[in-house]
C-alpha cells in the first residue's frame, strides 16, 4: 500500500453513511424481505458510486465502498454463508454495568440481527463479494482516488458476534471461519484492492466478550485470534494489507478498555502491514506515546484515529495537525496515514451517532489537518 511519499494521505475505518432509502433496502435485507435482488443491486451499485466521489471531494486518498451493500461490518456474514440461525443474546457491556444509572438512561435497543452459529459453515452466496468488486471497481475508475481499500471480517471479530452453538470448541469454530473467510480475504486480494481486516476482537473483546478475565489471560485468546487470521492471509503479501483494531465504537466509559500497550505487540504479530487503531477519542488519545517504547517494524504502516467517530464536534484542522505530527516524529512521516477511530455507520440500522453531514464536514477537517501537518512535516 502507498506511503505518505510527500504529503501525509488520508483514509478512514470504512463504514460511511448510507442514504435512507438504502437502509431501509438493507432493513429488509436483514429480515429476509428484499423486495428483489435486482432493484438491491442497483441501488447499492449506485450508492457506491457516490460514496466514493464523495470522499475525493471531501480530501480522502484511500477510499472504499463505505461498506454500502452491508448491513453490519461484522454480521453481513450471515447473509453470504450457512449455519447461522436465530438470535443470540447481545452482551452487556462490562463498562457501562459499572455505571447502572447512567447505562438505564442511556440504554439503545439494537434491531441488528446477531444470530449464533447453529450449524456447518459453508459458502451460499460467493457472488456476493465479486458484486462488491465490481462496484468498487467502476467507482473509482471514474473518481481517481489515490488509492482504494476493501473490508473484510476477521474469523475473531466474527466469532465475537455471532456465537458459537454448533462447533465443539470456539478453536473448532475459529479454524472453520479461516478456511471459510479466506476465500473472501482473497478475492479483494486479486481484484487489486488493499484488504482491510477489521479485528475489534483484538481489543473490544477484552471488556464485552471475556470481562472475568485477567489482561494476561485475555492475551492468550488475542493471540490465538491473530495465529487464526494469519493462517487465513498466508497467501496475500503483508504490504497489500491493513488491520483495524479498536475497543467498540461507541461513547461510553471505556475505563475498562485494555492498554494499547498491552495488545500493540500482539497486533504488530499479524502479517498486514498497516494498523489502523483508535487516537482521537478522550481514552485513547494519550496512547501516541506508547510507539517510544513499543518499536514499529521497519516494514510496518500505522493509521491513527485522528477523528473521534462517537462524537459531532468536528476536530480543528490544527489538532488534526498535531495528532499527527506526533506519531511521525516517532516513526517517521512517511509511516503514518491520517484515518479515523472507527466507521461512522458500523451498522446500517444503528443510530447515527455522528450525523452523516457533520461526518463529511470532519474528513474535510482531517484533509486540511494532514495539509497543515505535510507542511511542517517536509519543509
Amino acid at each position: 500500500m502507498k506511503r505518505s511519499t510527500d504529503r501525509i494521505l488520508t483514509t478512514h475505518t470504512g463504514s460511511l453513511p448510507r442514504a435512507n432509502d438504502l437502509t431501509t433496502l438493507l432493513e429488509a435485507l436483514d429480515g429476509g424481505t428484499v423486495p428483489g435482488q435486482a432493484v438491491f443491486d442497483a441501488r447499492v451499485r449506485r450508492a457506491v458510486a457516490d460514496i466514493v466521489r464523495q470522499q475525493v471531494d471531501a480530501g480522502v486518498d484511500v477510499v472504499n465502498d463505505g461498506e454500502q451493500g452491508k448491513v453490519g461490518y461484522s454480521t453481513y456474514v450471515r447473509h453470504r454463508l450457512t449455519g447461522f440461525g436465530g438470535q443470540a443474546a447481545v452482551p452487556t457491556r462490562a463498562d457501562w454495568a459499572d455505571f447502572p444509572e447512567a447505562a438505564a438512561k442511556s440504554e439503545r435497543r439494537s434491531t441488528i440481527m446477531r444470530p449464533s452459529c447453529n450449524g456447518p459453515i459453508e459458502w451460499k452466496d460467493r457472488t456476493a463479494v465479486q458484486k462488491d468488486v465490481a462496484n468498487l471497481t467502476a467507482a473509482v475508475s471514474a473518481a481517481k482516488p489515490t488509492e482504494a481499500f476493501m473490508t473484510a471480517a476477521s474469523p475473531g471479530v466474527i466469532a465475537h458476534f455471532l456465537k458459537n452453538e454448533h462447533y465443539p470448541s470456539r478453536e473448532a469454530y475459529l479454524a472453520r471461519l479461516v478456511d471459510v473467510m479466506k476465500d473472501e480475504y482473497d478475492a479483494i486480494h486479486r481484484a487489486g484492492f488493499i484488504l482491510q481486516v477489521d479485528c475489534p476482537d483484538l481489543a473490544m473483546g477484552r471488556h464485552l466478550a471475556f470481562p472475568d478475565l485477567s489482561n494476561a489471560e485475555f492475551l492468550k485468546i488475542a493471540a490465538a485470534n491473530v495465529e487464526a487470521l494469519n493462517h487465513a492471509l498466508r497467501d496475500i503479501p503483508p504490504d497489500r494489507m491493513r488491520l483495524h483494531l479498536c475497543w467498540g465504537n461507541y461513547e461510553g466509559p471505556h475505563h475498562r478498555d485494555i492498554p494499547l500497550k498491552e495488545i500493540l505487540p500482539i497486533a504488530l504479530k499479524a502479517r498486514p502491514q498497516a494498523l489502523s487503531f483508535e487516537g482521537a477519542n478522550p481514552r485513547h488519545e494519550h496512547e501516541w506515546i506508547v510507539f517510544k517504547d513499543v518499536k514499529l517494524p521497519d516494514d510496518r504502516l500505522i493509521i491513527p484515529g485522528v477523528l473521534d467517530s462517537t462524537t459531532n464536534f468536528i476536530e480543528h484542522p490544527e489538532l488534526v495537525a498535531q495528532r499527527l505530527i506526533r506519531y511521525a516524529e516517532i516513526v517517521g512521516r512517511e509511516r503514518v496515514l491520517a484515518g479515523t477511530d472507527c466507521g461512522f455507520a458500523t451498522f446500517a440500522r444503528s443510530v447515527n451517532q455522528v450525523e452523516p453531514e457533520i461526518a463529511w464536514a470532519k474528513f474535510k477537517s482531517m484533509a486540511e489537518g494532514a495539509k497543515l501537518a505535510s507542511r511542517q512535516l517536509w519543509r
